[in-house]
């Protein structure tokens, strides 16, 4: 297995060089050279695998034997091991034609521990192999920072540094990042909204003198090893939620707003999983909503919702998807890219605005419509959803077709976003994990939008 970029001006890398890389060194993002394939007759068998066995054997797709056997599968042991449930990724039924994926069992309580976890290991084993110091940088709009802190604190040889946009987390999110002491993580609080942060960590990565000089790691999902990651549980809801059934394709529903989750389960699709629809699960600020719709991306005007993790208008995984869409055609990437640099805009053809639609459903779910989910599925099935997932389940009642079976991936536990659950009337009850944080002391730095600013505090961090 080789690696490239989306806007093909850089040589075919292996499994490690590509996860070190993170960001393409020409500004594009890196895909395997070929999908791996996968047979109706292995699937029969990985039907039968526990999750972390089915994750040794998804990744022994991707690394090529880079990585001896048992070092990964102990790396793979580590990284699920603080999970609360001993399927790790666990399914439950919600109504006959509706299961729920329930992907928050990790220490941090959201999806991103399932990825994340193991990024930490993987960089942890890189670190020493190759004798380097590495300094991780990425951006969050509340779940990827607290789950990739958790992965790396204390860890020698690495530092983390997120940024996260100041006042547009919630409370849980921010106090699972900034309660962490350790001296090898750094939290900027950044006036301006999620697209603000991600941009400076591309532009700082597209800095290749300043990437190299402070040996710069991707924790974002522009990192194709956090999608590899979790293309497993669509694999493994599949399976069990088949065998219950009997369905030969399922439909998946995924709230996103960086396209990295639903990407994954594009590629699993790409593998051969029978996937139905995907459906793309949005909030307020819905620009893919209106892309899978009419081919048109464009960002319009940032709002803050109840579902912030999602509150996000420049997509870092939508070049990725567009690579396929556009038959693997880097030279037309790139110029798609350059165009959408200066105008702020992408316009795809009909032809290929097709293939979008026979792949993808969307739907935008609006704040009134989140908080009335959230207090439907209280009441019908005494279960709570936290607002990501509420958007991601109003989406299949929206898009799913009658008799067809539908995954809906719960990204949360509701305790991390107690705002929007207060708001339904509902009180719940915090896990103690999450209860303790209210009592223990910050540690974060304030900075301005400005690039400058972050680049001084990160020199600060490295060279301390």
């Amino acid at each position: 297995m080789k690696y490239i970029s989306t806007r093909g001006n850089i040589g075919e890398v292996g499994f490690i060089d590509a996860f070190m890389m993170g960001l393409g060194n020409d500004g594009g993002l890196l895909v395997p050279k070929e999908i791996p394939a996968v047979s109706a007759e292995t699937m029969k068998e990985w039907a039968q695998l526990s999750y972390q066995e089915l994750v040794l054997r998804i990744f022994s797709l991707y690394t090529s034997g880079e990585i001896a056997d048992e070092d990964l599968k102990e790396m793979v042991a580590a990284s699920y091991s603080t999970f609360r449930h001993p399927e790790v990724t666990p399914v439950r039924k919600l109504k006959d034609d509706l299961y729920l994926l329930e992907l928050f069992h990790g220490p941090t309580f959201a999806f991103k521990d399932i990825a994340l976890q193991f990024m930490g290991q993987l960089y942890s084993y890189a670190a020493t192999k190759q004798g380097k110091k590495i300094n991780i940088l990425g951006a969050t709009s509340g779940d990827t920072g607290a789950s990739a802190i958790e992965g790396v604190r204390g860890k020698d040889g690495i530092k983390i540094c997120i940024l996260h946009p100041n006042g547009k987390v919630s409370k849980v999110q921010e106090l699972q990042m900034t309660t962490v002491q350790e001296d090898n993580v750094l939290n900027l609080s950044v006036e301006g909204n999620f697209d603000d942060c991600q941009r400076m960590i591309k532009e700082l990565f597209a800095d290749l003198d300043f990437k190299s000089a402070n040996h710069l790691a991707a924790i974002n999902s522009i990192n194709f090893i956090r999608i590899m990651a979790q293309t497993v549980y669509y694999f493994y809801a599949y399976f069990q939620v088949a065998k219950e059934t009997g369905a030969k394709t399922i439909n998946f529903s995924v709230p996103t707003g960086n396209f990295g989750d639903i990407f994954a389960g594009y590629l699993a699709k790409r593998m051969g999983l029978p996937v139905g629809k995907l459906i793309l699960a949005t909030n307020e600020n819905n620009i893919l909503e209106r892309f899978v719709h009419e081919g048109i991306y464009m960002p319009g005007d940032f709002r803050s919702t109840y579902s912030p993790s999602m509150d996000i208008q420049v997509a870092s995984n939508f070049e990725r998807y567009l690579y396929y869409v556009l038959d693997e055609n880097a030279e037309a990437i790139r110029s798609l890219m350059d165009d959408f640099k200066k105008t702020g805009k992408i316009v795809i053809d009909e032809s290929a605005l097709r293939k979008v639609q026979a792949e993808f459903a969307a739907h935008g779910v609006q704040g009134q419509a989140c908080l009335d989910t959230i207090k439907q599925y209280k009441a019908d099935t005494d279960y709570l959803l936290d607002p990501h997932s509420a958007c991601g389940v109003a989406a299949v009642e929206k898009c799913a077709g009658a008799g067809e079976i539908s995954v809906s991936l719960a990204t949360a536990h509701p305790a991390k976003f107690n705002e929007a659950i207060e708001l339904c009337g509902i009180e719940q009850t915090f896990p103690e994990q999450i209860s303790e944080l209210f009592d223990k002391q910050q540690k974060q730095t304030l900075v301005d939008g400005e690039l400058s600013s972050v680049v001084n505090e990160l020199v600060k961090f490295y060279n301390d």
